[in-house]
């Protein structure tokens, strides 16, 4: 299949984007340190997620991760790293100034997780390998994960004596039960791609021979599915989880009066009768 390919700007190396054909890619570029979390990836997702958003010409999006990790989540070595600079209390390093420390985390996390849930369109994790800690936390919050065979996943907070960002509580919770996720979290197993699958918090297990590859031909074949339908009904589904039925029913009444308006319904409906693939514009 060809595609045209254009780089996206994200204001940093250690997030990368492009757009191939109708995906757009992001990935995660600190290969070194397994694409452990830093400071200006935060910023590129700020920059690169809304810029993705109002692009028409992108219908998925793919986050995954240079090199042999998807994400190592928190910089261990970078934090232990600070902790030796500030003589080893952390108590002196929060004091007064948590409150601050907080609200700048929540802040980060707004510009990451609860940015992709929202994202007006399907956004898939690529695994090609590791997800531990916050790196897990931002590949549950994609709306689906592909993993290579290689790939683990590990909650990794209480290895660390930490409590757990990024909204992994919260998105684990909604695939796993409350019991398994508190498990999970609780004793951080390593678990494989295979495990993940069995506990469906990945899709798809792909092989790792020509994982990038296989992985981003799956969300070019997502990427040509309708638009809008896809758009509205990661909506409905978002919005299933915290609301009742009534409330869901008279969404979805909304939601289908408006697909089925569209150039694209007109255009699936031909091509059913005529026995050929439809083409969508997004119309």
């Amino acid at each position: 299949m060809t595609s045209t390919t254009r780089d996206i700007e994200t204001g940093t190396d250690d997030l990368l984007a492009h757009v191939d054909g109708h995906v757009g890619v992001i990935t995660f570029n600190r290969p070194d340190r397994r694409n452990a979390l830093s400071n200006s990836m935060y910023d590129g997702f700020h920059t690169v997620l809304p810029t993705l958003a109002d692009d028409p010409t992108v219908h998925v999006v793919m986050i995954t991760g240079a090199g042999s990790a998807f994400c190592a989540g928190g910089d261990v070595k970078g934090m232990n790293e600070s902790h030796q600079e500030n003589g080893g209390d952390a108590n002196d390093r929060l004091g007064v100034d948590a409150e601050s420390r907080a609200h700048g985390l929540a802040e980060r996390q707004r510009w990451v997780s609860l940015a992709i849930h929202r994202f007006p369109k399907p956004v898939v994790a690529a695994l090609p390998g590791a997800a531990a800690g916050a790196g897990m936390s931002i590949a549950l919050a994609c709306d689906l994960r592909l993993a290579a065979e290689r790939a683990i996943i590990v909650p990794a907070f209480v290895n660390v004596a930490a409590s757990g960002d990024f909204g992994g509580s919260w998105f684990l919770t909604q695939l796993v039960g409350t019991a398994r996720a508190k498990e999970l979290y609780f004793t951080s197993p390593r678990l494989s791609s295979q495990e993940a699958l069995d506990l469906g918090i990945v899709n798809r297990v792909l092989a790792d021979d020509g994982f990038d590859d296989a992985a981003l031909d799956w969300c070019r074949s997502l990427a040509e599915r309708a638009p809008i339908a896809l758009r509205l009904m990661k909506q409905n589904l978002n919005r299933a989880i915290t609301c009742d039925l009534e409330t869901a029913l008279d969404a979805e009444a909304t939601a289908m009066v408006r697909t089925m308006s569209t150039a694209d319904h007109r255009e699936a409906a031909a091509a059913f009768v005529e026995k050929r693939t439809p083409v969508f514009t997004g119309r």
